[in-house]
């Protein structure tokens, strides 16, 4: 097995890295602090082609692999999870849908100014009443000649309010249970298309998170996703993909938990030395590396693996699960080993303590991931 990369993908790699470190993380608790949207930040990763980075260069794109696409989401994070989570959203779940399942006119349409930053694409699954369970969708579409009418609503969507094009799960045949989900496309000021209130959160409070309404919202039938009933298999590909996006989002937040926790273990003193030279600490920190390096492992070969064309659903969900975890565990311990410093909003842990929070329930839960797997090692029982 070969663990290197090419010279492709450490080009991105050092490429993002250096960038995100001069240009994201020094703005990185300001945006937390105001809960301003980095609109600056998209603009730039525009200009250096990231936000069509694993999608063909006919579509704007450029041209990259997935791999590539989840270590620049993983080096984003490194620097600002707010931009990371409005970046992973955009190239997983708001182009995702369209490349792999629209129709050339689509594509065409929709794509090109999605990958050169002209608008955002956001991904309308999760309502009141369907989170986990997101066959129990309520949203309707009932088809009117030429055009299908919505109604219903979401919540918690990524970009939602402010996303160029929004593709929504609804009912295209209520009794039929998953089989009658379909996805459509609706576009920013679609009549009948409200944006709701953004949602305060705990963390990532640089990206906007919101609610959406559809009150007889018509959109043409163009704007249909592939057929009828293909919704919930179209919804359930685009999480696969989705999952490797947020693990290499919670393994770029740990990396950068891990390494303010480096740092400032080498840097206070205390009982006469740095308290890195304490076992403690080194337990801490030995336990931090090793689980971030297993964590890069399993994440990278979850996007080779979407690359290559082999089906990669139990490795996508074991590296979102293992990843966020161990995210939520390094955190802890940078926090841990600041002390009361890390309580503090002056200490970047604080804020990556709650930033990587999310992790573990965005895109499927924890406890989603492992029915996940235990269904691909099972079997449906």
């Amino acid at each position: 097995m070969e663990f290197e990369l090419n010279e492709e993908q450490r080009l991105v790699r050092d490429t993002v890295h250096d960038f995100a470190q001069k240009e994201i993380a020094p703005r990185a608790a300001e945006v937390d602090k105001s809960e301003e949207f980095p609109a600056d930040n998209l603009r730039k990763m525009a200009e250096l082609g990231l936000l069509g980075l694993p999608y063909p260069e006919k579509y704007g794109g450029g041209g990259g692999d997935y791999l590539s696409y989840a270590i620049a989401v993983e080096e984003i994070a490194r620097a600002c999870g707010s931009t990371a989570l409005i970046y992973a959203a955009h190239v997983s779940l708001g182009c995702g849908p369209i490349y792999s399942f629209g129709t050339e006119e689509q594509k065409k349409k929709w794509l090109p100014r999605l990958c050169s930053g002209q608008g955002l694409g956001a991904f309308g699954l999760t309502e009141p009443e369907a989170g986990s369970d997101a066959g129990a969708t309520r949203t309707t579409a009932v088809r009117d000649g030429d055009s299908y009418i919505l109604n219903g609503s979401k919540m918690w969507i990524t970009s939602g309010a402010i996303a160029d094009v929004v593709t929504c799960t609804a009912k295209t045949d209520p009794g039929a249970g998953t089989a009658g989900i379909s996805c459509f496309l609706v576009g920013k000021g679609t009549p009948g298309f409200i944006p709701g209130k953004n949602e305060p959160k705990m963390g990532l409070k640089g990206s906007v998170t919101s609610a959406l309404s559809f009150e007889n919202c018509r959109v043409p039938k163009e704007n249909l996703l592939g057929k009828e009933g293909d919704g919930f298999r179209q919804m359930l590909i685009t999480l696969d993909s989705g999952r490797i996006s947020i693990g290499a989002m919670a393994l770029g937040l740990a990396q950068a938990a891990f390494d303010e926790a480096v740092r400032y273990s080498q840097e206070r003193v205390q009982f006469g030395q740095p308290i890195a030279k304490f076992q403690a600490i080194q337990w801490m920190i030995a336990d931090m590396a090793t689980e971030i390096d297993a964590a890069r492992l399993m994440v990278y070969r979850a996007a080779a693996m979407k690359d290559a064309g082999v089906r990669f659903t139990k490795e996508a969900a074991m590296a979102k699960l293992y990843a966020s975890e161990a995210a939520e565990r390094a955190a802890f311990k940078a926090v841990q080993i600041h002390g009361g410093y890390g309580y503090s909003r002056e200490y970047p842990v604080e804020r990556i303590y709650r930033d990587q929070r999310l992790c573990s329930i965005g895109e499927g839960t924890s406890e989603i991931q492992r029915l996940v797997i235990a269904r691909q090692v099972l079997g449906k029982l």
